[in-house]
């Protein structure tokens, strides 16, 4: 249990900049909270003290703003950055190492039984407000960027954005990973180059108005 605790504490401050000390982390981090809970209701869960095992979870959701069914199924070095709003299904599986951030939902599509939440493999990164929908496998070092509706798998070693989720960036295994702040936005050089090609033809409308404009070249001349 001690060393869960002290694996825990690292991660956060391998993952947090901010964390200044294991008295803070404790004392003020629902992340930490909330993982911690979560071991407690997992374990009460598997051995069929599945009200008991709600009853901590729906304290944790209360204490934290962090939803995780006791069902679920969690990795180690696993961390929830800031956290509100964080909603983790019944059946979600979650691999080593994975880091997410507010507002993130493992959730499901419907009222289907069985399994019906996503898995996620090793070292995924999920930013805030992304939702990851349905039965599907995320791989390993996969990124999802911020506000990205996922519902289709996503292979290992991809970068994903957009509302649907598209992959937009595939990378070799040995590569090193962008940082979540430096994923692209699909939607904003589309933007950019829409801009690009407006502030173009404008220049081009100017240069035939100067023309127009010139003695001898009118439709007259």
């Amino acid at each position: 249990m001690f060393g869960a605790i002290r694996e825990q504490l690292d991660t956060i401050f391998r993952e947090d900049p901010a964390a200044k000390s294991a008295f803070e982390i404790v004392l003020c981090y629902p992340g930490f909270h909330a993982v911690l809970f979560h071991r407690l209701a997992h374990k009460l869960y598997g051995a069929g003290f599945t009200t008991t095992a709600r009853a901590v979870s729906q304290f944790s959701r209360w204490m934290t703003g962090i939803e995780i069914h006791p069902g679920a199924r969690i990795g180690r070095r696993f961390f929830i950055d800031h956290g509100m709003g964080v909603v983790i299904g019944e059946t979600a599986i979650v691999g080593d190492d994975c880091l997410l951030y507010q507002g993130v939902t493992l959730g499901g599509t419907g009222k289907e039984r069985g399994k019906r939440h996503p898995t996620l493999g090793n070292r995924v990164i999920i930013g805030s407000g992304a939702k990851v929908l349905g039965n599907i496998v995320v791989g390993d070092d996969v990124r999802i960027g911020a506000g990205s509706v996922v519902l289709k798998p996503v292979p290992d070693h991809s970068t994903v954005v957009g509302v649907p989720g598209r992959v937009v960036r595939s990378r070799a295994e040995n590569e090193e990973p962008l940082p979540h702040a430096n994923l692209p936005d699909p939607e904003g050089l589309a933007i950019e180059q829409l801009t690009q090609r407006v502030e173009h033809l404008e220049e081009l409308l100017k240069d035939l108005a100067a023309r127009r404009g010139q003695p001898g070249t009118g439709p007259n001349a």
